[in-house]
């Protein structure tokens, strides 16, 4: 499979997965799973064909592990905009987290914190070099450090999914470290 049809698939897969089940027929279970045969026959009724072992490659060969297969079934492993129960547990986080994003949020998250926008959660990346791509998908990245562990220790409840990322319901800005070079961003 050619990197351009790998690409197309996973982002047919995150947004079927993730946010728009019912625009192919599509009815996840509470734990966001889908059949891969329904979904493929699903897929394959609304004009985009794929089989099972492109799904399998495009789950294999993505480092970020955007999708779980367990047995006959897949899910998106976070970022949902529809309502589902991962089952993840609450967990310890490390003492500091990362986000990645632009310059031009800054000003909004420096008065409202990090919300989880179109999302169940807000997304928090273990080490600086993951959240410095994650901010590049929008432009010239900039890392905020969260401290985290102070926020779990006043009650935020954190979880971990299944491809690393950290999870948590909201960040409000006191927790928040921004770089020295953008204090004067608005």
């Amino acid at each position: 499979m050619n990197e351009q049809r790998r690409v197309r698939v996973s982002k047919y897969l995150s947004r079927h997965l993730r946010h728009r089940p019912e625009r192919i027929g599509l009815t996840l279970d509470e734990g966001g799973w889908a059949e891969i045969d329904t979904l493929i026959a699903a897929a394959a009724t609304h004009g985009f064909r794929f089989t099972r072992e492109e799904l399998i490659h495009v789950v294999d060969a993505d480092d970020k592990r955007r999708f779980a297969v367990d047995g006959a079934r897949i899910r998106a492993s976070q970022g949902h905009s529809i309502e589902v129960d991962l089952g993840l547990p609450p967990a310890t986080p490390p003492p500091y987290l990362y986000h990645g994003t632009v310059a031009r949020f800054l000003g909004a998250i420096r008065s409202e914190g990090l919300r989880p926008m179109h999302r169940h959660d807000v997304h928090l990346s273990a080490d600086r070099e993951t959240a410095t791509r994650v901010g590049a998908r929008r432009g010239r990245p900039v890392v905020l450090t969260v401290d985290a562990g102070a926020l779990h220790a006043d009650g935020h409840v954190f979880r971990l999914s299944a491809n690393g990322v950290w999870l948590t319901a909201s960040v409000p800005s006191r927790y928040l470290r921004f770089p020295p070079d953008t204090s004067g961003t608005a």
